[in-house]
Formats: structure tokens, C-alpha cells, sequence
């Protein structure tokens, strides 16, 4: 497990070179869960970019894997808004970084990486949301909950073609597979969805040891009923560890606190 960048609980404000700045609320946690004698799971906050990676492969390969990526992306951490491009380089050098450190025992290991990153396109500021993967990012605004991510699994691509049905995907013997892996290929390209930075979203970046233990109706409970960031993190673990903590857990929640464009603030408290 590698935890890695800025503080695991923070507040910033991140001022962007069009005069517009915007004050983010963060924190973090990862648990080892019930199960598992390692956790395999990393995260990194590299303010305007957050990232949780999830490992996999045996022999401790998967520690290995997802620390090179979060390795990575940890060195994105800038003032303003994050670089795309930068991004995908940092996840393909991050496959050279996996193969060189990994013994002949070890080879095939790969992470999952989702994550959320400020950008600026066409003088809009928004989140860059993106993923590799089974591990997901839902955002929370005002009466609105939706899961952004969509997984690369075999399990999604029958709920695709209306074979299972979401539900019955959580019970599939091939419910821990998936189709897209950094480490895999050399040129690992994430999905992304572009969401618009709104004073009260608050975002919920995690591993599936989270979405294994709560429904979406669980998590969009203890997600909106949160007051703080922090108490975020910690009911969703606490719930997922209750429930049975079967996997690793860790997960990133980011409130949007503030936009300011020019002379005019937006505030809006997130819970």
C-alpha cells in the first residue's frame, strides 16, 4: 500500500492562470480489510490531480503495481490545472517502472487507476474524470447521485448486452475480472468523462472493496449524510469493514467548496 503526495485530509485553493481559482475539501483512507494479510491498493493526492490504484497479482505483485502508478501521478502535483497528456505519459512510464521492478515470479501483475483531475478547456473549468478498470468515481450534487465511471470487467460487459442485470453482477463467478489493466499493455489510455466544477459536488473516488460491501444505495447514504470529508471516509469504511471487509478498501471523497471567477465567489456546503 503507498499513500502518497499531500496530506491525507486537506483543504486548497487552487489558482488557475485564467484569474479563477477553486477551493477543494479532501481526504483519504485505505484499510487493509478483513481478509487479506497485504494490502495491494494505493492512492495519491497530487492536487489538481487524485488517484486511487488497485492491485493485482500474486506474490505481493500487486503492491508493486499500483505504487508505480500512484508513483507517477504523485509527480503530476502542480499549482493550476493538470495536463492530459501528462497524465497518460505518466501511466505509460509507469508500465516501464511496474516491468523493471517486478521479479520473473512477479510478471503479469497489473492496477486498476481511476482518478479526478482539474482541467481547463475552452477557458471551462472542469473535473477529468478517469479510469482503468473496476475501481469507480460517483459524484453527489444536491439530490443528484451517479456512478461516472464505467468498469472494464467482464461482469459490465453482460450487464452491456442485458445478459445480467446490475444486481446480479455482484454475484457472478466472474465478478472480479477485468478487461483493461495498466500493466497489461504499453500504452495504457484511460476512459473520461468531463464533469463541470460546481460549488457543493462532492466527488467519491474508490476501490471495488468499497462497491463490493455497499450497494449505491448505501454509499450515496453515508456520502450525502456526511457533514465533512472526513466523516465521509470514515463512515464508508467503517461500513464497508462491518459489512465484511473482504477485499482492500480505499477511497478519496473531494468536496468543491468554492469556485471564484474574477471578482464573484460561489460557496455552497456540499453535505
Amino acid at each position: 500500500m503507498t499513500a502518497l503526495g499531500q496530506n491525507s485530509t486537506g483543504t486548497t485553493v487552487v489558482d488557475l492562470s485564467t484569474g479563477a481559482s477553486v477551493t477543494l475539501a479532501w481526504a483519504a483512507g485505505t484499510d487493509v480489510g478483513n481478509h487479506r494479510a497485504n494490502n495491494e491498493d494505493s492512492y495519491a493526492i497530487a492536487c489538481p490531480v487524485f488517484a486511487v490504484a488497485d492491485g493485482m497479482g500474486g506474490h505481493s505483485a500487486g503492491d508493486v503495481a499500483s505504487d508505480a502508478v500512484v508513483q507517477r501521478i504523485a509527480g503530476l502535483e502542480k499549482s493550476g490545472f493538470a495536463d492530459l497528456d501528462a497524465l497518460e505519459m505518466a501511466l505509460a512510464l509507469s508500465v516501464t517502472d511496474l516491468r523493471s521492478r517486478l521479479t520473473e515470479e512477479q510478471q503479469g501483475a497489473g492496477t486498476t487507476v481511476t482518478g479526478a483531475a482539474l482541467v481547463q478547456e475552452a477557458d471551462q473549468l472542469q473535473w477529468a474524470i478517469f479510469n482503468i478498470g473496476d475501481s469507480r468515481v460517483y459524484v453527489k450534487m444536491g439530490e443528484t447521485f451517479e456512478q461516472v465511471t464505467v468498469d472494464h470487467s467482464v461482469v459490465q460487459q453482460l450487464v452491456d448486452a442485458g445478459t445480467i442485470t446490475k444486481e446480479e453482477a455482484d454475484y457472478h463467478p466472474h465478478a472480479n475480472v477485468i478487461t483493461r489493466a495498466v500493466g497489461i499493455i504499453d500504452e495504457p489510455i484511460p476512459d473520461y468523462v468531463a464533469l463541470p466544477v460546481i460549488p457543493g459536488m462532492r466527488l467519491l473516488l474508490c476501490s471495488d472493496g468499497l462497491t463490493k460491501e455497499l450497494t449505491d444505495v448505501g454509499i450515496e447514504h453515508f456520502l450525502s449524510a456526511a457533514p465533512t470529508v472526513e466523516d465521509a471516509v470514515t463512515e464508508l469504511m467503517n461500513a464497508a469493514l462491518t459489512n465484511s471487509g473482504r477485499d482492500n478498501v480505499t477511497l478519496i471523497v473531494i468536496d468543491v467548496m468554492a469556485v471564484t471567477v474574477g471578482h464573484t465567489e460561489s460557496t455552497v456546503s456540499p453535505a
